[in-house]
């Protein structure tokens, strides 16, 4: 299989092409900056230079079974100003328009596209439990993710199959948001967030790539896949077992207050969440390696566990 990828330097994407490429598959990335992205894998990826803002060259699509698009602006890497609420939708909203107008004026379609979103669809539900079924909600994230759907939807009109990832918190060794959730912890300063009783939709980068392979793969999937683990958990129950794997005590409550004061609009994103249910991977019988979240940060943090 020949997979297009865009976001490929990123967390999921550069484990998605490191994966493809162990299982034989061949690697097209599509990166504004092609040379720095070639250094970095330097494993014999394809790389072809897109902006974004226009579409592809029709030459990159040339054998290409699957597109994976993953790219869009970082949402929590600033304050949501009215120009940077702006510049995150319009992102999404962009470069898939340009990928499914490429799709539909190449000679030889694609069969599949596997496209980005996240639990922030579904808005903040308390406690309730969430699955792909559910209605969406009403706040910004939830505004970003129906956009971002909406355009690659478009693609099923070309006779694609489309399956939209609804990422939770992705857990990894090395970037995500894991290292800033350790860091306090480290310094002796962790402890839940806010109320601590938002939940948190959590999955190991392990189980997220799986899944990624799984919507690329499974003939059968279409639509909306969470990728979740199967047992979310409380802010508080989080902290509690950070602090237990990294032998540190959980007892500084960082007050909504001061996350709203230091963060704006964006702290509702660490204040609020989802309990969401992974119901259709586990239909199609995908099995996790990480369903807990203790497992999971053992495995993370194993190398800083064996330095304390």
């Amino acid at each position: 299989m020949r997979v297009l990828v865009t976001g490929g330097t990123g967390l999921i994407g550069s484990a998605l092409c490191t994966s493809l490429l162990r299982d034989g598959h061949g690697v097209i990335i599509l990166s504004r900056r092609p040379e720095a992205a070639q250094a970095r894998r330097g494993d014999g990826v394809e790389v072809v230079r897109w902006s974004g803002g226009e579409q592809l060259p029709a030459a990159a699509l040339q054998d290409v079974q699957a597109v994976v698009n993953l790219a869009g602006e970082n949402i929590g890497a600033g304050r949501w100003t009215v120009a940077r609420k702006e510049r995150i939708i319009a992102s999404r909203r962009e470069v898939t328009r340009n990928l499914v107008l490429s799709i539909a004026g190449s000679g030889e379609r694609p069969r599949v596209l596997v496209n980005a979103s996240a639990v922030g669809y579904y808005g903040p539900r308390g406690d309730e439990e969430v699955t792909e079924e559910d209605a969406p909600g009403d706040d910004f994230l939830a505004r970003v993710c129906r956009a971002w759907e909406e355009e690659a939807r478009r693609a099923e009109d070309l006779g694609l199959r489309v399956v939209t990832l609804r990422f939770g918190l992705v857990l990894a060794r090395q970037g995500g948001s894991l290292p800033r959730l350790v860091r306090p912890f480290r310094l002796f300063l962790g402890g839940p967030l806010g109320s601590g009783r938002q939940w948190v939709s959590w999955v190991h980068l392990a189980d997220a790539l799986g899944l990624v392979r799984l919507a690329l793969e499974e003939e059968g999937l279409a639509g909306p896949l969470n990728v979740t683990a199967p047992q979310p958990v409380r802010m508080e129950e989080l902290a509690r077992i950070l602090g237990r794997v990294l032998g540190r005590p959980c007892s500084l409550r960082l007050p909504a207050g001061v996350l709203r004061l230091a963060l704006g609009e964006m702290a509702e994103m660490l204040l609020t969440g989802q309990r969401v249910l992974p119901e259709r991977a586990l239909r199609a019988s995908y099995s996790f390696r990480y369903p807990g979240l203790e497992a999971a940060l053992r495995d993370l943090l194993a190398a800083a566990a064996n330095k304390r």
